[in-house]
């Protein structure tokens, strides 16, 4: 098939090198705008314009996809189905209604569960148990498509967002590819989404990691895995924003929420509302990212402190 790949983050880059070495004739790759990063605010390419231009695919980077601006190209190239994966824009009707497959999206939740920008990060916070991919047709609703087919794969009791999301856009490859080799066989049905069991999962926010002590160790620790890599669950230390990495379980506790206890097994151990939790990696303001065992042999920790007090 012809296909037309619309994608932005590094999530979309193992779709496309899979549909490319499979040999799908791929007439081109649409990407949001680079943007500036750095201090020097130099306009650094998308992750999925970095590779579509790796394999001499030709990359459309349109800066708005309103009032038929994009169907100049849509005709030129002519795609019989458009692959669309984290793109990062809702598509308008004349793009959706043009491929002759329609488009087909490539999602990290199993849907109907976790619509939205952030499923993978919401999946994890929430404490989900398995999580997978789905593909479906793109409609006008915010992933509310017909699903074609899914993939199920359990979330590790630490694992983070950023290692869930590396894992889920290998799978959403293999399960693409699967995808068009059904579709253009016929051999694969439309389901339609139960709304009934329908969840929202929003853009992610700074502001969602500020953790609150007075919650479960669990849920704390999971909000911590969920904000990890970005934008990382964080409190205050003496008034100052500490963020954290990564932590594990600890033991029943009747202290005040956000108490440091004290060190234990090399890890900071703090109060929350049932137990404690052991945090193992830290980053103090204006400090770099460390081990809890690598601070303490330089620095010392006040154990009078409250966090987020």
């Amino acid at each position: 098939m012809r296909i037309l790949f619309m994608g932005t983050p590094d999530f979309a880059v193992p779709c496309l090198e899979k549909l490319y070495d499979e040999g799908h004739e791929i007439i081109g790759a649409v990407s949001q705008p680079d943007k500036p990063k750095g201090r020097g605010h130099k306009l650094v390419p998308t992750p999925l314009k970095a590779c579509a231009e790796n394999l001499n695919i030709p990359v459309f980077q349109p800066e708005t996809l309103k009032d038929n601006a994009f169907l100049p190209v849509l005709e030129e190239l002519n795609p019989e189905i458009i692959v669309v994966v984290a793109y990062g824009k809702i598509l308008p009707e004349y793009i959706l209604n043009f491929p002759k497959y329609g488009c087909i999206n490539v999602h990290g939740s199993l849907l109907p569960k976790y619509r939205g920008a952030a499923p993978i990060q919401w999946a994890v916070i929430n404490g989900e148990k398995e999580t997978g991919v789905t593909t479906m047709y793109m409609g006008k609703g915010l992933d509310t498509g017909d699903m074609l087919l899914k993939a199920t794969t359990p979330i590790g009791e630490y694992e983070t967002s950023g290692e869930l999301f590396d894992r889920l856009s290998l799978i959403g490859a293999d399960l693409i590819a699967e995808t068009l080799v059904k579709l253009e066989k016929g051999e694969v049905s439309r389901e339609v989404q139960n709304e009934d069991e329908a969840t929202y999962a929003p853009i992610i926010t700074k502001e969602t990691g500020f953790i609150d002590w007075s919650r479960s160790a669990r849920e704390i620790i999971n909000l911590i895995r969920g904000c990890n890599p970005w934008p990382v669950a964080s409190t205050t230390y003496k008034g100052e924003i500490l963020k954290i990495y990564s932590a594990e379980m600890g033991d029943p506790t009747s202290s005040p929420a956000g108490t440091i206890l004290g060190i234990k097994n090399k890890c900071l151990e703090i109060a929350c509302g049932d137990k404690s939790i052991l945090i193992k990696e830290i980053q103090f303001f204006g400090g770099k990212r460390m081990t809890v065992e690598s601070y303490i042999n330089g620095h010392e920790i006040d154990l009078k402190e409250i966090l987020g007090g």
